[in-house]
């Protein structure tokens, strides 16, 4: 698709929780070759945007369209990867690392999910991208905050997905993680990906993201992170100026 026409088109939804509103005539556009961090407090709707995005939940009205398709048909084809937050994985599950990147391809896989050359090709350049090559065989429980969070990067890596959605990936990890994600994110937006990001971290925005969506249930602001993460902007979407220490620092 053209730079100029958004891959994801969120016009006007509401999902509700039984009577309990989540999302309320939420407005957003999402356009390829750039990194959107999604901003919100707890409870603001940030996870059923992302689900919403996926296909995994219905608006109770409005419409959603991803590369010019129904929500859930682009995720079933591949075209969104999803790296979701650490509470949502077991991570006693017996899987490998290498094994849980390569699921990452079974779209592209037959029936019988035999992985071919490409899709080890792929596997293998997406570890080394995010430093894990030597942690290939490990199981993904008996590794640490940072390197699971890099797991699933590379998991979206291999998959070759043109819109990616990350779910706070920078939350408990070292700097060296955080780095390396903030790179991977840039590449793969430079590339022509549209990435959907989450963070509670203002202050890295500016060298993370594009554009910033300030989201309190609605979509309060969106635009240069210097324009959105305004004292009045935040005051509307926590309550209070979280930035409010720093500036009198």
């Amino acid at each position: 698709m053209s730079r100029d026409a958004p891959t994801v088109d969120i016009d006007d939804i509401t999902v509700r929780y039984g009577r309990v509103p989540a999302l309320t005539n939420t407005r957003l556009a999402l356009y390829p070759g750039r990194v959107c961090g999604l901003v919100g407090m707890n409870g603001s709707g940030k996870s059923t945007l992302f689900k919403s995005i996926m296909g995994l939940v219905t608006p109770d009205s409005g419409r959603i369209r991803v590369l010019g398709e129904p929500a859930e048909r682009a995720r079933k084809t591949g075209q969104i990867s999803y790296v979701p937050q650490s509470e949502a994985i077991d991570w006693a599950f017996p899987i490998s690392v290498r094994e849980v990147v390569m699921t990452g391809r079974y779209g592209r896989m037959g029936f019988l999910r035999r992985p071919g050359r490409n899709d080890q090709a792929a596997v293998e350049e997406a570890l080394a991208r995010v430093e894990l090559t030597d942690l290939a065989g490990r199981q993904i429980g008996d590794l640490s905050g940072g390197q699971r969070k890099r797991v699933f990067v590379a998991r979206g890596l291999a998959q070759g997905a043109s819109i990616l959605l990350l779910d706070e990936p920078f939350a408990g990890v070292d700097k060296r993680t955080e780095a390396t994600i903030t790179e991977v994110l840039t590449e793969r937006a430079r590339a022509g990906a549209t990435v959907l990001v989450s963070t509670h971290d203002l202050q890295a925005l500016p060298r993370l993201a594009d554009e910033t969506v300030l989201l309190q249930r609605r979509v309060i602001a969106q635009g240069p992170p210097e324009a959105v993460i305004t004292t009045e902007n935040l005051i509307r979407a926590f309550g209070v100026d979280p930035l409010a220490h720093d500036r009198e620092d």
